[in-house]
């Protein structure tokens, strides 16, 4: 078996059996096209390759430069391709039984204050078309934590204003109901019956909530672009992507006392361990929280 076909055979298995999103599937493949490119001449056959051959890849990709993270991930990726294979009965011992990942702090990244999300959002430009549009993607964004992916696949059959939630569709197409608060409804509504009802809509796109001029869904790029121009035009000097969003979001509501089983929920981690990664647990609130629950600070 060639890498090609194997790698070919395990995408179209990930995204078929696994329900795995178009860019988990890109990450999994820029990866393992990686170890084709390495393995091309010196072992073509990806179910002759030993524990020994897989070590001198990561050493190869280690000297190249690339990030501890990077490595860890790429890592992940053929551990999840050698299982498939060992799961599809094509090897019978796996490789990576002993393969070792390089060792990564946890990277909180930037949040914002509460004082620089409004900054932000007061910066969008109302005269403009696609300002009512903005401010309600920017309230969406924040106020339900949610990733990009899911901002731009919301779709109104989604939206459930009367209960005060969203349904949203996260990794490998898992739904879950996230609550909305009344300041993102009402920008929301404003930019459905205001703005969104005088576009022509693109055949296939009708049930898309955020539209771009061409009445058609926006793109992840596009997410991108308006929150660095709101954060430049905010004067903001952090490095701000949607995904700050939802840590701040995450980072807020513990602050403010919510369980973090309860966040993680709402932003639909599968492990407990990844939401805590997430937030960002100041001094004052540990102090705080030992305080309030320890049985011997009771006394």
């Amino acid at each position: 078996m060639t890498w090609n076909i194997a790698i070919r055979d395990f995408i179209n298995y990930m995204r078929l059996e696994r329900g795995m999103s178009p860019n988990t599937l890109s990450s999994y493949r820029i990866d393992l096209q990686k170890a084709l490119v390495y393995f091309e001449e010196s072992q073509p056959d990806p179910l002759k390759t030993t524990l020994k051959d897989l070590q001198e890849f990561i050493i190869h990709i280690a000297k190249s430069g690339l990030s501890a993270r990077s490595q860890a991930r790429l890592i992940s990726g053929i551990r999840s391709f050698y299982k498939y294979l060992e799961y599809e009965d094509l090897i019978s011992q796996n490789p990576c039984d002993l393969l070792e990942s390089p060792r990564i702090g946890s990277k909180l990244p930037d949040f914002l204050s509460k004082d620089e999300v409004d900054a932000i959002i007061n910066a969008v430009d109302l005269s403009k078309d696609e300002g009512h549009r903005n401010v309600a993607i920017m309230e969406v964004l924040y106020g339900c934590g949610l990733r990009v992916s899911e901002l731009t696949n919301l779709r109104i059959s989604d939206l459930f204003f009367k209960e005060s939630f969203i349904r949203v569709t996260g990794k490998g197409n898992k739904e879950r109901l996230v609550p909305i608060n009344n300041t993102a409804i009402k920008q929301v509504d404003i930019y459905r019956k205001e703005i969104r009802v005088h576009q022509s809509i693109a055949k296939g796109h009708e049930d898309f909530l955020f539209l771009n001029r061409r009445g058609k869904q926006l793109t992840r790029a596009m997410i991108f672009t308006i929150v660095r121009n709101l954060t430049t035009a905010a004067g903001i000097k952090k490095s701000v992507s949607p995904h700050t969003f939802r840590h701040s979001f995450a980072t807020h509501l513990v602050e403010g006392g919510v369980n973090l089983r309860a966040v993680q929920e709402m932003l639909g981690h599968a492990s407990i361990t990844t939401t805590e990664i997430y937030t960002h647990l100041d001094q004052q609130y540990l102090r705080d929280t030992i305080l309030m629950y320890h049985p011997r600070a009771r006394e």
